[in-house]
């Protein structure tokens, strides 16, 4: 039934947690785990092009090294896993990732409630309410 598990991530604290609930999936299904890494640049669309340059190289790097810890982390549990870094519209590259790779899960954290994490939220709300496969979400809040 799960043979391509999408899992995005943003590198965060709470990654693994997220991760944990992939594997577990994976491991059971035998299915591949694709980790997705978006560098949401909109935020430094103002920025002259040296700077906005700079900016999106620096968050190129984390993603590399998410992705990297990510793939490990996988690995570590017996699943297979491809990773992709991609650049733009965080909802939009998920889901137009979910359908270039033909994937049949979604697996992504979401918090609410504080400002600082309404954007994630916001992803997370998209994803849910346009994707063509079913979406697994994980609580990503202190309060468990």
């Amino acid at each position: 039934m799960y043979d391509r598990i999408l899992v995005p991530t943003d590198g965060g604290d709470a990654s693994p947690k997220v991760f944990a609930h992939a594997a577990d999936i994976a491991a059971r299904r035998d299915a591949t785990v694709h980790v997705l890494y978006v560098v949401d640049d909109r935020a430094f669309l103002t920025l002259d092009d040296a700077m906005q340059s700079e900016a999106v190289e620096q968050l190129r790097a984390e993603g590399r090294g998410a992705l990297s810890d990510a793939k490990q982390t996988f690995e570590a549990e017996g699943v297979a896993v491809e990773t992709e870094l991609r650049r733009g519209d965080p909802g939009e590259e998920i889901l137009d990732y979910a359908g270039d790779a033909d994937v049949d899960l979604v697996v992504m954290g979401t918090r609410r409630g504080d400002f600082q994490n309404s954007m994630l939220g916001s992803v997370s709300r998209e994803v849910v309410t346009s994707a063509d496969v079913p979406v697994l979400t994980v609580s990503l809040t202190d309060e468990e």
